[in-house]
């Protein structure tokens, strides 16, 4: 029966077992339509373009609330 000869350091041992639980960034791409990141072959987040057709209506932006603009009621 093979019995080892030294033990296994755990180092050896953790590193040998994390090999296969690697987590690897998911590929990204640019949508064609918008220029957003999205994950490839699938529908763009930002703008619901598939394959240059649009498949998902989104809204339109809403207009940004002039913040800058309103007076200081606070004081």
């Amino acid at each position: 029966m093979a019995v080892p000869k030294r033990r296994t350091p755990r180092s050896k041992r953790d590193s040998r077992r994390a090999n296969h639980n690697k987590v690897t960034a998911p590929a990204l791409t640019r949508c064609s339509n918008c220029g957003e990141t999205m994950r490839p072959h699938r529908v763009c987040p930002a703008c619901g373009h598939y394959a240059g057709k649009e498949v998902i209506a989104k809204k339109a932006a809403a207009p940004a609330a002039p913040a800058a603009d309103a007076p200081d009621s606070s004081s």
